[in-house]
Formats: structure tokens, C-alpha cells, sequence
């Protein structure tokens, strides 16, 4: 999906019910609004599982923490689990205390993502046990 002001296209593949949703470098307004648009879109589209990967961002800013609470609740009004995967420490840190990890799962890299999608059965849509760090 390409968003009408930024010509940068959001990177996003579709594994089954799942849609996996790459991040930029630094996660800011912009990015963080096409990550979330995209989210939505995938959603829409009937994807029941989301990952959102950050294996190429180095840099998340508080507008983008904000943005990514867009995600999350667009995630739980479709009963749909989230995972971030591929967060780095500082990130990381970032989002448990500011709560992130209460509605979203961490994950080592995108495959363990995957797996810990797999392992529920998300055309069911069970929430996933947040707090689960692989």
C-alpha cells in the first residue's frame, strides 16, 4: 500500500490468515501511519493474526509508540492476535513499560512470530497469551 502524501510503500506479505507488516528504519508518524494503515487494511482484507516486524528499525520515537496503540486496538476489536517481532532492546524496554506488551507479543524474528501463531489456532481467533517473549 502506498499512502497518497509519502510515496514509500509499507512492505507487508500474507502467510495464511496471518499478515506480516515490515517496519522502516525509524518509527515515527509517518511510518507509523502507514504501518498502521496497512494493519487495517490486512485485517479488512480477512487476515486474523498480525505481525508487525521490526527487524530494519532502529529508532522508535513516542508518536510512533502511540501509533502502534492504533494497531493494537484495531487488533483487538478483530479478536486478532499481534506479535512485534525482531524488536530490538531498547524498543523493547520502551514498549513494556509503557504497556505495549499487554496486548502484544514479542518475538525473537519473524519465523518465531509465525510459529507462535501457528501453535494457536487463529481462524478461531484466540487472543494469544500476551507477555510472551520467544
Amino acid at each position: 500500500m502506498i499512502d497518497s502524501h509519502d510515496r514509500s510503500p509499507v512492505r507487508s506479505e500474507r502467510s495464511g490468515d496471518i499478515a506480516v507488516i515490515y517496519a522502516s528504519d525509524y518509527l515515527n508518524k509517518l511510518s507509523g501511519e502507514r504501518i498502521e494503515r496497512e494493519c487495517r487494511v490486512a485485517l479488512g482484507a480477512g487476515c486474523r493474526a498480525l505481525v508487525v516486524d521490526f527487524k530494519n528499525t532502529g529508532l522508535v520515537n513516542s508518536i510512533g509508540v502511540s501509533i502502534m496503540l492504533g494497531v493494537i486496538d484495531a487488533a483487538e476489536r478483530a479478536h486478532a492476535p499481534l506479535v512485534f517481532s525482531n524488536v530490538n532492546d531498547q524498543a523493547a524496554q520502551l514498549f513494556e513499560i509503557l504497556g505495549l506488551t499487554l496486548h502484544a507479543a514479542l518475538a525473537a524474528d519473524e519465523h518465531a512470530a509465525l510459529q507462535m501463531l501457528s501453535e494457536l489456532n487463529v481462524s478461531e481467533r484466540y487472543p494469544i497469551p500476551v507477555g510472551k517473549h520467544t
